[in-house]
């Protein structure tokens, strides 16, 4: 069968670290493309993407699992109809082909009109993507996300470099949080950010006392329209390209 085609305008290469790739989908409405990435959901998908109440979470999904359909399909060689998912007991969503777990790893995250994927051959990770909004109330999320080090630094910051400086270390944390599976069962206060970053280093690797013996890379992958970060299992040394 063939699929409606996902133009490049739609899901485009974003960022390559080490054997992750990442790709930037665009979720802005569009009738066209909606028909199109409605075509790749199978009816459980289908069931989901009714199942939303509002418009905007329900175009993010769509547009968001139909480019990750395709982009998994390309890297597995397999036809559409024959990939599906499955999730683990803590919740994180894996790929099968023809019923049997697919050697591929990924992970998705949307905020707004912007979406990323991140894929890796194997090891976990975990990206995630937030629009800056300068007329939030970050106060009411400080407190929840960053430790007094990070808290610290942020109060020498004031406008739009703070409002940068609190999502980036935001999105380090919960791409990192993703890339191990906990969610936030894990405290993202207690997740040190190395002193580096916050005053500019856009990668790091560090590791959490609760994943003895792992390394986890982290890298700001933002630009002026987003804040956005790739966290992931460090297996080789790091990549050099942007």
């Amino acid at each position: 069968m063939t699929m409606p085609a996902l133009n490049a305008r739609w899901r485009r290469p974003f960022k390559k670290l080490d054997s992750v790739s990442v790709a930037l989908v665009d979720v802005s409405p569009d009738v066209e493309k909606e028909a199109a990435a409605l075509g790749w959901l199978d009816e459980e998908e289908r069931s989901r993407w009714r199942g939303y109440a509002y418009d905007g979470p329900r175009r993010r999904f769509l547009l968001c699992r139909a480019a990750l359909r395709a982009l998994l399909c390309e890297r597995l060689a397999c036809e559409n109809e024959r990939l599906a998912f499955k999730t683990s007991r803590r919740g994180k969503p894996f790929a099968l082909v023809e019923d049997s777990p697919a050697s591929i790893s990924f992970n998705v995250s949307h905020s707004g009109n912007h979406g990323l994927i991140g894929l890796a051959p194997t090891g976990r990770l975990g990206v995630d993507i937030e629009e800056r909004d300068a007329q939030r109330n970050l106060d009411l999320l400080i407190d929840t996300v960053l430790g007094e080090v990070e808290k610290a630094e942020l109060d020498t910051k004031h406008g739009t470099e703070r409002t940068y400086l609190f999502f980036k270390l935001w999105t380090f944390k919960e791409a990192l949080l993703k890339a191990c599976g906990e969610g936030f069962s894990l405290d993202a206060t207690c997740i040190e950010i190395p002193l580096a970053v916050l005053r500019g280093m856009k990668r790091c690797t560090l590791r959490l006392p609760q994943f003895p013996g792992v390394a986890w890379r982290v890298a700001d992958i933002g630009n002026a329209d987003f804040a956005a970060a790739v966290a992931y299992e460090a297996t080789n040394p790091l990549s050099r390209k942007e």
